[in-house]
């Protein structure tokens, strides 16, 4: 079927492969997905995000994002930051406010720029949809979270012991309460983003900033180093629950990022890094 360009980014630590489909045509990109996130005889990646050109005025480019295990995802923070990257450095805009348009919905890309470089990208991931659930399973009581959706569902448990992701999460994920599944957050809040001492439970500290190590479990993909839509998920959850300001600084296993749930739009702020892996040549099966 021929060759295809791609190219591999990370945000924070959350990689995907990345297919510019005004140049190229994935026919199967579920298939696609699977084959090519396979870190032992594919890529390697947490999934793959199609840029394509948008069909309507009101955004500039598509982002469509299929997960590990082929599902389709509503919405990726950390991809978006990457696209924004992409388009801008490979010279296909030069627009340093980019309008994305994904299955959540439009969402602004601001470019922070050093000269012809994109340092950093903000994205405007619009209002959190919040509920709150207490959920059960066999022979064990989980300490109750918070449910908010950024585009996505996301459930979020502050608990001193986030390794707690690998053994629970999958549990989580497929619980009856999510019928069509949900990332899960564990989070326990840091002395400071730069000390990643966790702070015990029922200590109290007083910080001009809510710091919070974070670990996630992915619906579809699994834990991965990173999650933007659960960064801003965990920063609205310490607000509700009185853990946080407005501001948080999000300590994830792959990198920093920073949120601002705007009081002004009610509107959440993702700030965070963007990075190249690779480029490469890949041949559909």
């Amino acid at each position: 079927m021929g060759k295809i360009q791609f190219t591999k980014m990370h945000g924070a630590g959350n990689d995907y492969i990345y297919v510019n489909t005004m140049l190229y045509d994935v026919p199967n990109p579920a298939a696609a997905a699977i084959a090519w996130s396979d870190r032992h005889k594919g890529i390697g990646s947490d999934g793959l995000v199609l840029i394509g050109r948008s069909p309507v005025s009101e955004a500039d480019f598509t982002m469509r994002i299929f997960n590990a295990d082929g599902s389709e995802a509503m919405m990726c923070g950390n991809a978006s930051r990457c696209i924004g990257k992409y388009l801008y450095e490979r010279g296909i805009t030069d627009k340093q406010q980019i309008r994305l348009l994904t299955l959540s919905g439009i969402k602004v890309i601001n470019l922070n720029l050093n000269g012809a470089s994109v340092e950093s990208v903000t994205v405007d991931m619009l209002s959190p949809e919040l509920d709150d659930k207490n959920l059960y399973i066999p022979n064990r009581r989980l300490p109750r979270g918070t449910f908010v959706s950024m585009g996505n569902p996301h459930y979020v448990i502050f608990t001193d012991d986030v390794d707690q992701v690998d053994k629970t999460g999958p549990i989580l994920e497929n619980h009856p309460a999510f019928p069509q599944r949900c990332n899960i957050e564990f989070v326990a809040p840091l002395s400071s983003p730069e000390d990643d001492t966790i702070v015990p439970a029922g200590k109290s500290i007083e910080v001009p900033f809510g710091a919070f190590r974070v670990r996630v479990w992915e619906r579809g993909s699994g834990v991965t180093q990173a999650c933007g839509t659960g960064a801003c998920a965990t920063a609205v959850a310490a607000v509700l629950t009185g853990r946080a300001p407005r501001h948080s600084q999000i300590v994830m296993d792959g990198g920093t990022l920073n949120i601002e749930w705007r009081e002004s739009d009610n509107h959440v702020y993702m700030t965070g890094p963007a990075a190249y892996v690779f480029d490469g040549e890949i041949e559909l099966k």
